[in-house]
């Protein structure tokens, strides 16, 4: 059982999915996506060096309360400028689908993405991108299913 797309984007577990999404958000140099809106959950984000990093924790200002850390998360998308490449990190991982129009879009932001985008993820990067690339010659979106 994993996620199936149309178009040979993606056949694999939901969890090498999320982990790539992961590794997009890092190569475009968005927050990591534990921090955003969807993904966010308040006792993951303590346990995640990462994630810390990005809000701010470190020895030299101190360590401010969970209230103070929760008070701003998650962090919605709308407050990020707005990039072609929220339509796949912020999507659901087992249903709906990518719409035609914006599929060529998608995939020339994966390529911009590409130096950026560790060795281990080219491949399915580039495949990625070739899906999105045939359903919008072919004017269909991306099924997830």
């Amino acid at each position: 059982m994993g996620l199936d797309t149309t178009h040979g984007c993606w056949n694999g577990a939901y969890s090498a999915f999320y982990r790539w999404r992961i590794h997009l958000a890092e190569a475009a140099g968005l927050p990591p996506l534990k921090l955003m809106e969807g993904f966010f959950r308040k006792g993951e984000v303590l346990s995640d060096p990462f994630a810390i990093a990005s809000i701010g924790l470190s020895k030299e200002i101190g360590i401010p309360s969970l209230d103070d850390i929760y008070r701003g998360l998650p962090i919605k998308w709308k407050c990020l400028k707005p990039d072609i490449l929220h339509e796949l990190l912020w999507h659901s991982d087992c249903e709906g689908d990518i719409l035609w129009e914006v599929c060529s879009q998608l995939a020339n932001r994966l390529v911009e993405l590409l130096p950026n985008i560790s060795e281990e993820h080219q491949v399915t990067t580039k495949r990625f991108i070739k899906g999105l690339l045939e359903a919008y010659s072919l004017q269909e979106n991306v099924e997830f299913h």
